[in-house]
C-alpha cells in the first residue's frame, strides 16, 4: 500500500497549480497585446453579477494555498495587502505564494492529520477541523474552486487556454 503525506498532498499541488496560473496570466497579457487592449481589462472579470471580480479569484486561491500551507505546518498564516492592481501585481502575488508554498519544509507537516485547524468566519462560530479533513474537505476544493474560476473566466474573455494549460506539464 502507497502512503502519501501531508506535504504531499498540499504544497507541490499548490505549487504546481499556482505556476500554471502564472502561464494563464502571461498567455492573458499576450492575448491583450495581439487585440491590442490593456491587460488590465481582465481585472474586473465575473461570469455573473453577484460573483466576486477575477482580481479577488486569484487573491483566494493565494489566500487559501498560503493558509493550508501554514496551518498544518503549525505556522501563522502570511498576510497579503489584497491591493493588486495590474495583472503584474497579481503574477507577483502568486509568485510570493508559490515560494512561500515551497519554503516550508516537509518535516514541519509530520503529525498534521491530526493538528485542529480552526478558522473564524465573519459571523459565527469558527470551523474545526482535523488537519485531514481540513486538507481534503476544505482547504483544497477552495483553492481549486478559486483557480478553476480564474481559468474560466480568462477563457470566456477569450483567451486561448485549454485543458492542457489547466492541467499543466
Amino acid at each position: 500500500m502507497t502512503t502519501i503525506s501531508m506535504h504531499a498532498a498540499s504544497a507541490p499541488a499548490f505549487a504546481k497549480m499556482l505556476g500554471n496560473m502564472l502561464n494563464w496570466l502571461e498567455a492573458a497579457k499576450a492575448h491583450a497585446e495581439a487585440r491590442k487592449f490593456s491587460p488590465d481589462a481582465y481585472l474586473a472579470l465575473r461570469l455573473a453579477p453577484d460573483m466576486l471580480p477575477f482580481t479577488k479569484q486569484i487573491q483566494i486561491a493565494s489566500d487559501a494555498a498560503k493558509a493550508c500551507v501554514a496551518r498544518l505546518a503549525g505556522q501563522e498564516v502570511p498576510k497579503y495587502e489584497d491591493n493588486e492592481a495590474t495583472l503584474d501585481d497579481l503574477a507577483e502575488r502568486i509568485r510570493k505564494t508559490r515560494d512561500y508554498v515551497l519554503s516550508v519544509p516537509a518535516e514541519a507537516f509530520v503529525g498534521s492529520e491530526e493538528r485542529e485547524i480552526t478558522i473564524p468566519r465573519r459571523s459565527g462560530d469558527p470551523l474545526k477541523f482535523d488537519g485531514l479533513s481540513y486538507l481534503r474537505h476544505y482547504a483544497t476544493p477552495n483553492f481549486y474552486f478559486h483557480a478553476t474560476t480564474t481559468y474560466a473566466l480568462l477563457r470566456h474573455a477569450g483567451v486561448p487556454l485549454g485543458k492542457g494549460d489547466y492541467l499543466g506539464g
